[in-house]
């Protein structure tokens, strides 16, 4: 089912929770909203499904004008992220209860519902009641509910917020894997980062009611428009710097406070002598023992060691501090050391404007 917004704005009283927002998302995509709590990513969700009315807009569901339709008659179907199952049924009683609503004849009811509770993986607890379920469990039985009426668009909202974090890294392939195994078109509501890097096709980062930027993950985190959207996707350190001029394999040299940088993401349509934003992501650096092409010293302040990485904060020579990650650390760095680091012109991305 593709999903089609145009311009819609909602208004509550005197509060815009979204305002202008239009978007296509492709049949079969698993889409991300990601932002802040307010940004207006819920608000769109919800009116997707219905149930919320839009001040202004419209919402295409497969090609069909859905202003003014109820919940049941959008073809769509949502996880809560408090799974809202009902306590007294069992795991087959809770997945049944959509289509008895439906009216639909029991053998039918019967065949979804196993077949439900055999894709997603949870067939012997069927007869289990969900106080007698993990949150993992809980999460499963709640994605069969939602399945099982085969929905043209799942709709999910933070439903893994509930879950510590080993079980949210384990559903997030699940319920990738459901999505494509089902082809379903699904919106997923989240503020986790790594949820949306890690399982969307594309996503919009929305702020205070609107989009940001679209793209996939890749493009959003290695592209960020804006200051904004380079700090919400990912941990970044930003530079001003004025560009000094163009070199011949298309590259300019921007001369800021750590000293002249070589970034290859300056636009041509820039000018010698024009005021730009450089974005440096701190697993981009590494450490260099001699001055080279973009390195620069600093001083060590704070370092946490996590096993994996080491995530570093350092005093550049402009006194401002400067993140720097190392991978497989070897040993551990102690505050007050100097140490050189380098980073490729390709890393230094060139902002489109501050945010």
């Amino acid at each position: 089912m593709e999903i089609r917004i145009e311009h819609l704005t909602k208004d509550y009283g005197k509060t815009r929770a979204l305002s202008d927002v239009s978007l296509t998302i492709q049949d079969g995509e698993l889409f991300f909203l990601l932002g802040p709590s307010g940004c207006g990513k819920t608000t769109l969700l919800r009116s997707i499904g219905g149930f919320e009315q839009p001040t202004s807009g419209r919402i295409f569901l497969g090609g069909e004008d859905v202003a003014g339709k109820p919940v049941h008659e959008r073809n769509t179907a949502m996880v809560f992220q408090g799974y809202a199952l009902w306590p007294h049924l069992t795991v087959r009683e809770n997945v049944a209860f959509g289509l008895e609503m439906q009216k639909l004849p029991k053998a039918e009811v019967t065949r979804r519902v196993d077949q439900a509770l055999r894709d997603i993986q949870i067939s012997e607890l069927a007869d289990r009641k969900p106080g007698q379920l993990s949150g993992g469990q809980q999460q499963r039985v709640a994605l069969a509910r939602t399945l099982v009426v085969h929905p043209g668009c799942l709709l999910l909202d933070e439903p893994l917020a509930n879950l510590d974090a080993k079980l949210r890294r384990d559903m997030r392939l699940e319920i990738r894997r459901i999505c494509k195994e089902n082809h379903l078109t699904a919106i997923y509501v989240t503020h986790d980062r790594a949820e949306a890097l890690s399982m969307a096709d594309r996503l919009a980062i929305f702020r205070n009611g609107r989009i940001e930027q679209i793209g996939t993950p890749e493009d959003v985190y290695r592209h960020p428009v804006n200051a904004f959207v380079a700090n919400f996707i990912g941990e970044t350190n930003l530079r001003e710097g004025t560009i000094a001029h163009f070199r011949a394999d298309g590259s300019a040299v921007v001369e800021t406070a750590l000293g002249n940088l070589v970034c290859s993401t300056v636009p041509a349509t820039r000018k010698p002598g024009e005021k730009v934003l450089l974005s440096m992501r701190p697993e981009a650096f590494r450490k260099c023992d001699a001055k080279e092409e973009n390195s620069f010293t600093m001083t060590l302040r704070h370092i946490d060691y996590l096993g994996e990485l080491a995530d570093q904060i350092g005093e550049t020579a402009d006194g401002k501090l400067h993140k720097f990650f190392e991978i497989n650390p070897r040993g551990r760095a102690v505050p007050g050391t100097v140490i050189r680091l380098s980073i490729a012109p390709e890393d230094i991305i060139c902002l489109n404007d501050n945010g």
